[in-house]
Parts: structure tokens; C-alpha cells; sequence
């Protein structure tokens, strides 16, 4: 007997930017969604339910889309309705929740117990090769950052390298309250899947805010993904070799 055609997988994992029409993996972009009244709300961590539509560019080019009208054009047609609104601090509210969704990734590990803080603890951890990923803060002072790295390297056998950790776009202070612990400045993620996990999610909030080199995934790769959802590995080393941390 004939069969159907499998339908698409709707929850597969490529989604096409509406502003640049690239295709990258949905990781790596951010969802917008209508409220019952029609307000466009960002779904950083892509749960509402009901239509989405999907965003690959960083804050400025968001800002210019919205500024021009290139933006609520583009939702329009994504969401076929015309009766929809975009709040003009649309950008605002993305970069919170996506900060947010960061800091939640990190408070989570840190009580799963795959988070390592402490300057000794974390020096130990990467020359054994236990540390999947190195972070900073942004306040961080250089010369803690520098010994961390070269123990980083040692630990990698990468020494004489530019392997070093990831400077992340928040201070200490915002560290710490993250993992509610006192004075954080630097942080050791010493399990694979947790630094995948953290690395996805400050790689997307990075990109966003234009912090750093980090790739914008529609505009740079159009057909690819991210290293950040590329493999379980993959976030780690891209952000341990230092894809997306702040130039000096």
C-alpha cells in the first residue's frame, strides 16, 4: 500500500534568519514570538509555544532593521499577520534574556558540581587536563588571567599556543551572585557536556552584544552552524582558544 511522505521535522535543528535568509542551526539564533495581543517577545530559550520566527544578527544590525522597518516587514510575512507590534526596546530585552539564560547555564552547573572556582583549585584543575573550559570575568586582572592560561596550556600540552580561557561580558560581581558564591573571578568547567552547554549559551549572548570576535552565524556562515553547537566539544575549545574574548 502507498505510505505518506514523512512530514519535515519542524523541530529539526536548522532555522532561517528572516532579516538575511540564512540557514544555521537554531542554537545559534534567537526566536521571536507573538503575544495574544500581537506584541513580538523574544523566546531566547525557545519554549512558548505557537509560531516563531527566527533572528541571526547581532544588536546593531537588529537596532537598524527595527529603526528602518526592515524588521517588523520581515515578521510580517514570517508571521502572516500584519496586526502585530514591535516595542522599540526590542534589542533591550533580547540582550537581558540572553544574559540571563548565560548566568542561569552557569548557576546550574555550579550546583550540578561541574563548576571549579578559586584561583588554586582552578590552576589544579587545568594542569591535570580537567578543565573544559576556562572563564573570566571582565574584570579580571591580567596577570591572574595569564597564569590561569599558561596552566591551561600545560594541562592541553598546548604550550606556546594562544590557548587561553574565554573573558566573559560580566564582572565579578555578576559572576558571583550568578553561582552564589563570593568573589568569583575566574571559573573552571571541569565536565565536557557542561561546557558545551556553557559555552552555547554566552557564545549566543556574546554575538549578540558584539562582544568580542565571535561569529554572527547568518551573516558569516549561511549554510553552517557555530562551532558553540557543532559537537559536545566543540563550545569549549572554541571559547578556550579564545573565538570570543575581548582584544587587548
Amino acid at each position: 500500500m502507498p505510505t505518506r511522505p514523512a512530514k519535515p521535522d519542524k523541530d529539526g535543528p536548522e532555522r532561517k534568519c528572516v532579516l538575511t535568509g540564512g540557514k544555521t542551526d537554531r542554537a545559534a539564533l534567537i526566536r521571536l514570538v507573538l503575544s495574544p495581543e500581537g506584541e513580538v517577545l523574544p523566546d531566547v530559550r525557545a519554549k512558548a509555544p505557537g509560531r516563531g520566527a527566527w533572528i541571526g544578527v547581532d544588536r546593531d544590525a537588529l537596532q537598524r532593521a527595527l529603526d528602518s522597518g526592515k524588521l517588523k516587514s520581515a515578521l510580517f510575512r514570517a508571521f502572516r499577520r500584519r496586526d502585530l507590534t514591535v516595542a522599540a526596546d526590542l534589542a533591550d530585552q533580547i540582550e537581558k534574556q540572553l544574559e540571563r539564560a548565560a548566568l542561569d547555564r552557569l548557576g546550574l552547573e555550579a550546583r550540578a558540581g561541574t563548576i571549579v572556582t578559586g584561583g588554586e583549585r582552578i590552576d589544579a584543575a587545568a594542569r591535570t587536563g580537567k578543565a573544559a573550559l576556562l572563564l573570566h570575568a571582565a574584570d579580571a586582572g591580567e596577570d591572574g588571567n595569564r597564569k590561569l592560561d599558561q596552566a591551561l596550556r600545560v594541562g592541553n600540552d598546548a604550550e606556546g599556543s594562544d590557548l587561553k580561557g574565554l573573558v566573559i561580558a560580566a564582572p565579578r560581581t555578576i559572576l558571583s551572585s550568578a553561582l552564589g558564591r563570593e568573589n568569583v573571578v575566574h571559573v573552571a568547567v571541569t565536565d565536557q557536556g557542561a561546557a558545551r552547554r556553557v559555552g552555547e549559551a554566552l557564545s549566543r549572548w556574546h554575538r549578540f552584544i558584539g562582544f568580542g570576535s565571535g561569529e554572527r552565524p547568518c551573516e558569516t556562515r549561511p549554510q553552517g552552524s557555530i562551532a558553540a553547537a557543532a559537537s559536545p566539544d566543540a563550545a569549549a575549545t572554541a571559547a578556550n582558544e579564545g573565538l570570543t574574548t575581548v582584544h587587548e
